[in-house]
């Protein structure tokens, strides 16, 4: 049954917030006068507590405009291994799951998720049916049904999920300081160029004095600035979304991802990236019972990398032939010797899912180590940046000045 979110006053004249299931808006309502609440407002999947302005009244009622956050996904997934390892079942775990989480998207999606389990569905094809679920969210929950371990799916998929946020968090929290520092930047150098130069341009035009060729170079990047500054923006953006465009293309988004391989310091640190992430889930994936095959064409989607999933999608295919994963991934020298190294004894062992989750491990730790450092490179630079272009301004206004002053003296 869907799920309602309902504004209503209790016969004692308090308000009342919350959520229920029912089958139509109008059962929702007699449900809550039986309840003893009058019913102010009633929305399908929405957030009826927080709706206000027109814009959040449109995402109440279009849940799917709404998108569903890293983090709720994994605490959601992690009450729901917790519900199942209690021994509830499914169909009143994914209830009882709908009425905690916060998310409108996602208590919508759930509702539905569990209608159709509840209708005789499989967990996985539900949640295939939402689309709100990933590939390898789906690709592992049927795993863990057909071999009757979904609570230890689901528990592995938090587990996964939940290592991905806390890595996002803290590449984000340490670019937060240079972000704000490059856009006070910008700020500065804007007010500048824009507010003061030009009352400084206008006393050094009123004294009728020939001016350096870098006073004039500078006078007239302001000029332009200030009249069209609308251009400026209008083709920034222009260019911004021609070049999204282009990497949505395949041949695009292959030039563009070898780009970033290729990029100074930066390149590194996407690789570490697009492997940590690789290796991770490709580690997840076997945990869960997934055939090989089918978890690296997976994995290889999550690497974000065009170019390492097509060596990805190689030691698949050689996989299908009789030979090994780390053979293939070594001859495309995109992989470093260390992972296809740890792949190939993992391979030998039997314990390739133990050595991917310690290749995962080891370059979390090396994205983290490496945007530490870049980001503490980053900070005297923009710093150095910022003070040049200011002494190019300034020297730009006073040297005219001064020679226009000796040479009344």
């Amino acid at each position: 049954m869907p799920v309602y979110a309902y504004k209503g006053v209790t016969a004692a004249g308090r308000n009342a917030r919350g959520h229920l299931d029912a089958e139509s808006p109008r059962s929702a309502r007699a449900k809550l006068r039986r309840d003893g609440i009058t019913p102010v407002e009633v929305v399908e999947g929405g957030d009826a507590s927080q709706r206000g302005a027109s814009g959040s009244r449109l995402a109440a009622r279009m849940p799917s405009l709404q998108r569903v956050s890293p983090l709720d996904l994994a605490l959601a997934t992690r009450q729901a291994a917790t519900l199942l390892g209690a021994g509830i079942p499914l169909v009143q775990s994914l209830a009882a799951l709908s009425d905690q989480v916060e998310s409108p998207r996602l208590k919508s999606v759930l509702g539905q998720v569990r209608d159709r389990v509840n209708e005789g569905g499989s967990f996985g094809d539900a949640l295939s049916a939402s689309s709100v679920f990933p590939d390898l969210y789906v690709s592992m929950v049927r795993a863990g049904e057909a071999g009757g371990a979904l609570e230890q799916v689901l528990s592995r998929l938090a587990d996964y999920l939940e290592s991905q946020v806390r890595l996002r968090n803290k590449v984000g929290s340490i670019l937060i300081y240079p972000l704000m520092m490059f856009l006070f930047a910008c700020l500065v150098v804007g007010a500048l160029v824009t507010v003061v130069l030009p009352q400084i341009t206008e006393l050094l035009v009123s004294l009728n004095q020939p001016l350096p060729f870098y006073t004039r170079w500078i006078i007239g990047l302001s000029n332009f600035a200030r009249e069209w500054w609308w251009g400026i923006i209008l083709a920034a953006g222009a260019a911004v979304a021609g070049l999204r465009a282009l990497v949505r293309t395949e041949r695009g988004r292959d030039a563009w991802d070898r780009l970033r391989l290729r990029l100074p310091v930066f390149g590194r640190l996407v690789r570490l990236l697009a492997i940590s992430r690789f290796t991770r889930t490709l580690s997840t994936l076997l945990a869960g019972g997934l055939p090989i095959t089918t978890a690296l064409q997976t994995a290889g989607q999550v690497a974000g990398n065009t170019v390492l999933a097509t060596a990805i999608d190689q030691a698949r295919l050689s996989i299908t032939e009789g030979a090994s994963v780390a053979r293939p991934l070594r001859a495309s020298g995109e992989f470093p010797p260390l992972v296809t190294h740890m792949i190939e004894v993992g391979e030998q062992t039997g314990e390739l899912e133990a050595m991917l989750a310690k290749v995962a491990d080891t370059y979390e730790e090396q994205v983290e180590t490496t945007v530490t450092r870049v980001t503490a490179l980053l900070e005297p630079l923009l710093i150095l940046i910022m003070v040049g272009i200011v002494l190019v301004i300034i020297l730009a206004t006073l040297v005219p000045l001064l020679q226009i002053t000796s040479s009344l003296a």
